[in-house]
């Protein structure tokens, strides 16, 4: 650095002097040459903010006045911000689509005309582009190996990028930089990375998911102060920070990114690493022996399960990513004794009552997912309470209903999710409500189970359904049974759904000793007011709670009116969901004030509330109005009102005639979604939302539409129409 801004005299007079031995006599000399100078300096692609701090403390004058400027470049996030405002930081965007293929076509002297009318070569063209992630550094590297290859011949490197990125020395360049990327990883962030191979190609990540797994794997670590989930979630935007993973589009309405993907050249590169550190093996259905590897994550992404040759007494991990139909591979479940995670999310073949019964066989799983509907499931087994180290037990489209009490003795269990519904299941929905109905169920099910026409998995199914119902009398209820001694879970965070109706006093009571508990979701469908009451004194115990969901359903005469009669709600309550009648609510939602999201079904509110319960809140962010939970034709947003309001939804009002926003209301207003309903006298007032980026109708009946496009067009922030119509929707908008 002191040749390149004093010049090359200035250092040898050091080594002269003696005092070029030391980094701090240099860094001494700099700091002293610079201080009456104007100078520019260029960091480039800086890694460590240690390194910042320790160049910007010894070798940079601290009252340099002279208009001097230093720039940095770094992939790291937690950097730039360490060395500047976020005012000053510039975040640098991919290619555009059409810039990139132009600068790939640059670089290997083809031109547009080339491509222009082959349509197979464009579409090549712009995998290659998507591929290198749409940079120019990537760009230019494979740029530089297809200006020898014909044009013709692309299809091919496409296909073999992995293995050139292993081989070709044209892109060793390109493969350095990542394993630059990766040799500065903190260690406790290396496995975390070199993970996300087991995911495939373009596959969106849930970060709930992929925090779960880490935990379970053992690659986070406990720090004081902070919630272990929270800690793995420090660790996902680490990653993010530092530019390893990529923030998908799905964001939460707080700005919290739900998921993310891996960059297709970093994660070619990632999945050569990790074969080489035997790490995480991808089975393509070719029969290789896992045993010679001796690799601890098996990630599944064939559609022909290797039958012969496999040996798993090391696999810590199993997952499943198959599009098609493929045989059971479930049968080598008893030999994957040293099983940690099973993931089944994205398994596409039937997952039976006896594979669970092999599952409960796994004494040392502590990551169960078999949240698919491929899955026909009715019972968890009772050597469920062998798995002691379980912490995360994801059964959501199964069709259990109820939770054994052996279920009591997993002290380690952090989430239980069950969500799944009778209504959800298609035609199975004929079978519910009233004793015909219930003696239909009864009699046609059977003839199904026992039919010799039947397949073994239509009877599996059948035999589900039918254990299903009539554990439930064949009511529409949501959720589990929960059993006595739950409270003994005293590390559980998530507990989803139960079914209050089937729940004993003393299981509803326990409930409320649960101190961890940040997502609760309750279905009071057809229960009792007593077990209403008891429910809501365990609701008012747990000062934990972040997000509540309540399912009274709009056959329970007494809707809501236990909840909201509570004089103490949850303080930090953020997410709450309720399906049912509220009536008179004010003073309850007047003390929710952390509320930033709100969703309300059948609640069969009138204006007047809707701007008093709702209207006041000051951090409320997103509002979902859905069926029934307003019974105007009009609805008006005042002045002065929903204040932080961001995104509004409002689905299925069959009553709505008209929306109108009043000037001074919804100032960070940035996205309204309708659906479902026939808004006659049209959308009235978006010029008074200031910050409007989007407008989404579907399946609507607008009127006046001509006006809100005018208004639309007119706007300063040039926001989207949206507009999604059914023949019916278009011939309303014709006619009104």
């Amino acid at each position: 650095m002191i040749i390149e801004l004093l010049g090359d005299d200035s250092l040898k007079r050091l080594e002269v002097d003696r005092k070029a031995t030391h980094v701090e006599h240099l860094a001494s000399h700099l700091r002293d040459k610079l201080k009456e100078r104007r100078y520019f300096i260029v960091l480039d692609d800086m890694w460590s903010i240690d390194a910042w701090e320790w160049i910007s403390d010894i070798a940079f004058p601290s009252n340099n006045n002279k208009g001097s400027r230093i720039i940095v470049t770094t992939r790291d996030i937690g950097l730039a911000k360490q060395c500047t405002t976020d005012s000053f930081i510039y975040h640098l965007e991919c290619l555009h689509i059409y810039d990139a293929t132009e600068l790939l076509l640059r670089k290997t002297n083809k031109r547009h005309e080339e491509i222009r009318n082959d349509e197979n070569l464009q579409k090549i063209a712009k995998r290659l582009v998507e591929k290198c992630g749409r940079l120019p550094l990537a760009i230019l590297a494979i740029g530089g190996i297809l200006a020898s290859k014909k044009i013709e011949d692309w299809g091919n490197f496409y296909k073999e990028l992995p293995s050139e990125l292993e081989s070709n020395p044209s892109l060793e360049a390109l493969r350095k930089m990542v394993i630059l990327s990766y040799n500065y990883l903190p260690s406790h962030l290396k496995p975390c990375f070199l993970y996300l191979s087991i995911f495939p190609e373009d596959f969106e990540i849930e970060r709930r998911r992929l925090v779960d797994r880490w935990i379970a794997e053992g690659f986070v670590r406990a720090r004081a102060g902070m919630t272990i989930n929270d800690i793995g979630k420090s660790y996902f935007n680490d990653l993010m920070n530092r530019s390893m993973i990529l923030p998908s589009r799905k964001v939460r309405i707080e700005g919290m990114v739900k998921s993310c993907r891996v960059h297709d050249v970093m994660r070619d590169i990632m999945v050569s690493i990790s074969r080489e550190e035997n790490f995480v093996d991808q089975l393509q259905g070719n029969g290789r022996n896992v045993a010679e590897e001796n690799v601890r994550h098996v990630a599944y992404h064939g559609s022909k399960w290797p039958k012969s040759g496999m040996d798993w007494a090391h696999v810590r991990s199993l997952s499943f990513f198959v599009e098609e139909r493929m045989e059971r591979p479930l049968g080598c479940l008893p030999k994957l004794r040293m099983l940690r995670v099973l993931d089944l999310m994205d398994a596409n073949f039937r997952i039976t009552q006896k594979d669970m019964n092999n599952i409960g066989l796994l004494c040392h799983l502590r990551y169960l997912n078999v949240n698919t509907v491929s899955s026909i499931i009715h019972t968890l087994p009772k050597s469920i309470g062998k798995m002691q180290g379980l912490q995360t037990l994801d059964m959501g489209e199964c069709y259990i209903t109820t939770l054994p009490t052996d279920i009591t003795k997993l002290q380690s269990l952090r989430t239980i999710r069950c969500t799944n519904s009778m209504s959800n299941r298609g035609t199975f929905r004929v079978f519910l409500h009233g004793p015909k109905r219930c003696l239909v169920g009864m009699l046609c099910l059977p003839l199904v189970v026992f039919s010799t026409l039947a397949s073994s998995d239509d009877c599996a199914e059948a035999t589900a359904k039918l254990h299903m119902g009539c554990s439930r009398c064949w009511s529409d209820n949501s959720g589990v049974r929960v059993p006595r001694g739950i409270s003994s879970l005293t590390e559980l965070q998530i507990l989803e759904v139960v079914d209050i109706s089937r729940t004993c006093c003393k299981a509803i009571q326990e409930i409320g000793k649960l101190s961890q508990l940040r997502r609760l979701a309750v279905g009071t469908e057809w229960t009792t007011e007593k077990k209403c009451k008891i429910l809501c004194a365990s609701i008012e115990k747990v000062s934990s709670i972040r997000s509540l969901a309540v399912r009274a359903g709009e056959h329970h005469d007494r809707g809501l009116g236990w909840l909201v009669s509570s004089y103490c709600p949850p303080p930090n309550l953020r997410n709450l969901k309720l399906y049912g009648y509220i009536g008179d609510v004010t003073d309850w939602f007047r003390n929710l004030t952390q509320l930033v999201k709100v969703c309300l079904y059948e609640s069969k509110l009138k204006e007047d509330k809707i701007k008093v319960i709702l209207g006041a809140l000051p951090k409320l962010m997103l509002l979902q109005i859905g069926f029934r939970a307003y019974l105007g034709e009009r609805l008006v947003f005042g002045t002065g009102e929903f204040l932080n309001l961001r995104e509004l939804k409002i689905l299925y009002m069959d009553d709505l005639r008209e929306m109108r926003f009043e000037e001074g209301t919804s100032p960070y207003m940035e996205m309204v979604e309708i659906k479902g309903c026939k808004l006659a006298f049209g959308i009235i007032g978006i010029k008074h939302l200031p910050r409007l980026k989007k407008i989404s109708l579907s399946a609507c009946g607008v009127g006046r539409l001509g006006i809100l496009e005018e208004e639309v067009n007119a706007h300063p922030n040039h926001p989207i129409l949206q507009l999604m119509m059914t023949w019916g929707d278009a011939w309303d908008v014709l006619t009104t």
